[in-house]
């Protein structure tokens, strides 16, 4: 008798539920329609829906009718005639119009959705994007013909304590709602545009580790299209931990995740979860309020599959952003569904998760081996590639870092706006040089995200870079401001300065960064210089002792010692340390590096008037890196004041062919190179000339 039930009980729910439907998340989608500002000041439509959905989902389909209805949810007495009174068929029409009301609007993104067809009062429940099913049945006005039937199976019929208890639930969910409803129209929006969230490590019951990492990444693609949300960067988030006394390694726990949300003065953390339902995946997300541990937000969807975990997360992310109080525009504006944005391959973006998570850990070169295989996991994979372009940049392999950069660019499209413009950006600057247009890019960049320290960051360094360091200067105390707990700022800044021959504010905004435990090549670099300047050997020696202690850094360390020795005067020693510091360049695998040290020491050595030298070494350093810009740009300049005019013209000319669009290379670099050749035939006017068409225009005031 049981098992007839059970079966009897499952082919009911089967009408009613879609394919690959769960009632859990029928029930889920329920909770968010009561809780919605379309239905929770109508607690008459609530109460109506939930009594239908939860007889559907407990295969009671048949009992729903329009007399058990008036009863159960309108409290009409026994002797309920609805011939004469129409309130169910009425309230039906208005909860119908209710629903398209809030599937047009709050809803339009909810995965699975609820229909009351017309002709019945039985709930349908089917998948976004699918067409719901037809359901042959009479219209609500001749369902009031049989009555006395009606009448006969609900005395006959017993009523039933699930329901009851459901309705009892239900009716403290839509109580709560409007509650909620009240106060919330009280009060504040819960997020504004400067409010900063923090992610969770996910928590990933499922056993499969390609989950772990891999979706919290995702999610923080997600959230970062959205220009409302602030979401902490990685780097942030390291630097809070360093604060907190705890590694960039800690699991970010609810628990950690919520102190460190706090001590870096953020308004909520997001938590997320994945757990597996036979083939299915269910994932969750829940903001909370870090300061009081409040619910802010939740949602919950079902994958059916595990290739379709990143879409439904992304869906996820989408609802979340509204309910935090996002527009409706920007929303919609964007939001690039995550394996567009990211990529179809959850594999390869679980190397790309273990090579941010390097990098934060232990540097770009610890992150590079994670990128390499994320971009051969998925050729198509954009922002793998500008992650390789990155690792390559931040180790001075310049020529390295075009390469992945071309490539992103190409793979654009395969990305979301911001991660498009960024990748832009980055190509505009370190492959065709056009500064005018990584400038308008950032600016369009800044305009949809104004708080994004990054981005205003980078457009310091631009202007920097076409000489403006007064108006770079200013960018950067901007950024400053925003991210005071974040090193880049404060090394920009301070080689600005340096460059601004403003000594003493360089030295106060180094010190300023060391007072926050901030630390990084550059700073050091710029410690160095401001030593050397002031000619202050013991604090030379303290920095080059700190460089001392980090092989990979071991270039620059000699690098900067040959630079002083020659100097002073000893050239024989400054030789010694170039090739010593070439040799750890390429143990390092950053030949261009130790090319660059060694265009260094041919500009060196012609200036000393060592000709043949320095044509040596010049031809020596093109050997180690032939592609790189910087290097050739160096070489030109080192052969013209060689006098070896042929290899300096020859040289220029593939260079003008190379970079015809790159603002430095046309404006700085073949203008001085070509004036030196003029200077090497004796033509000091043409040097003059093609000087002064290149330089800035000068105001006499």
């Amino acid at each position: 008798m049981q098992e007839g039930t059970s079966q009897n009980l499952q082919e009911e729910q089967t009408q009613s539920l879609g394919v690959g439907i769960l009632p859990g998340e029928v029930e889920a989608e329920l909770q968010r329609i009561l809780a919605s500002p379309t239905f929770r000041k109508a607690p008459r439509h609530c109460r109506f829906l939930s009594f239908v959905v939860w007889k559907a989902l407990a295969g009671e389909a048949e009992t729903v009718k329009e007399y058990l209805i008036g009863l159960e949810v309108f409290d009409r007495p026994s002797d309920y005639d609805p011939g004469t009174d129409p309130i169910v068929r009425a309230e039906a029409r208005r909860l119908r119009s209710r629903l398209v009301d809030y599937y047009q609007t709050l809803g339009k993104l909810d995965q699975v959705r609820i229909d009351l067809p017309k002709g019945t009062y039985v709930p349908v429940f089917y998948r976004n994007g699918v067409e719901p099913p037809l359901e042959e049945a009479a219209s609500d006005l001749d369902s009031v013909a049989p009555i006395a039937k009606q009448r006969d199976e609900v005395t006959v019929r017993p009523a039933r304590k699930t329901w009851r208890r459901w309705l009892a639930a239900a009716a403290v969910v839509i109580v709560a709602a409007i509650v909620a409803g009240y106060f919330v129209s009280r009060r504040p929006a819960k997020f504004t545009d400067k409010d900063t969230v923090v992610l969770a490590d996910f928590a990933n019951s499922t056993g499969d580790p390609v989950f772990d990492d891999t979706l919290k990444t995702a999610l923080s693609v997600a959230l970062n299209q959205s220009p409302f949300l602030n979401v902490l960067s990685d780097n942030k988030v390291a630097a809070t931990l360093q604060l907190m006394a705890r590694p960039a390694s800690t699991v970010l726990t609810p628990e950690v995740t919520r102190e460190l949300c706090q001590r870096a003065d953020g308004k909520a953390y997001i938590a997320g979860s994945i757990a597996a339902m036979g083939n299915n995946y269910v994932l969750g997300l829940k903001a909370v309020n870090c300061q009081n541990g409040d619910l802010l937000a939740q949602e919950q969807v079902t994958a059916t599959a595990k290739e379709r975990v990143l879409d439904s997360l992304g869906e996820a992310a989408t609802r979340l952003r509204g309910q935090l109080g996002e527009s409706l525009a920007t929303v919609q504006k964007f939001d690039v569904p995550l394996e567009q944005a990211t990529t179809s391959s959850l594999e390869a973006l679980k190397a790309y998760s273990l090579a941010a998570k390097a990098t934060n850990e232990k540097g770009a070169a610890a992150g590079l081996p994670h990128d390499l295989d994320a971009i051969q996991l998925d050729p198509n994979f954009a922002m793998g590639y500008r992650s390789v372009g990155l690792d390559y940049y931040s180790r001075g392999e310049l020529g390295r870092a075009s390469e992945y950069f071309t490539k992103a660019f190409e793979l654009r499209k395969h990305a979301s706006e911001r991660e498009g413009l960024t990748i832009s950006a980055d190509y505009y600057s370190t492959v065709t040089g056009e500064l005018d247009k990584v400038i308008q890019t950032y600016e369009r960049l800044i305009e949809s995200y104004p708080h994004n320290a990054g981005f205003l960051n980078s457009l310091g360094t631009v202007y920097a870079t076409q000489g403006q360091y007064e108006k770079a200067t200013e960018v950067m105390r901007q950024t400053q401001h925003l991210v005071p707990d974040f090193v880049a700022p404060y090394e920009d800044l301070g080689n600005f300065l340096l460059a601004l021959q403003r000594f003493d504010e360089a030295r106060q905004v180094i010190h300023e960064a060391q007072a926050r435990k901030l630390d990084d090549v550059s700073l050091h670099n710029a410690l160095y210089a401001l030593a050397f300047l002031g000619a202050d050997s013991p604090a030379m020696a303290e920095q080059q002792q700190w460089f001392a202690g980090k092989p990979e850094y071991e270039n620059f360390r000699l690098a900067l010692a040959s630079d002083t020795e020659a100097y002073a005067g000893h050239l024989g020693k400054a030789r010694d340390l170039t090739k010593r510091s070439v040799n750890s360049a390429i143990r390092a695998d950053s030949k261009e590096s130790g090319a660059t040290w060694q265009e260094n020491a041919a500009l060196r050595e012609a200036a000393f008037g060592n000709a043949t030298e320095a044509r040596r070494t010049a031809a020596a350093g093109l050997k180690l890196a032939p592609a790189s810009q910087g290097v050739g740009v160096e070489a030109a300049l080192a052969f013209a004041m060689a006098r070896d005019t042929a290899q300096a013209e020859s040289l220029a000319k593939d260079l003008n062919k190379r970079y015809p669009l790159d603002t430095q290379m046309q404006s700085l670099w073949l203008p001085a190179i070509h004036a030196q050749v003029a200077l090497d035939r004796r033509d000091p006017a043409v040097a003059l000339e093609g000087l002064q068409a290149a330089a800035p225009p000068w105001s006499w005031g």
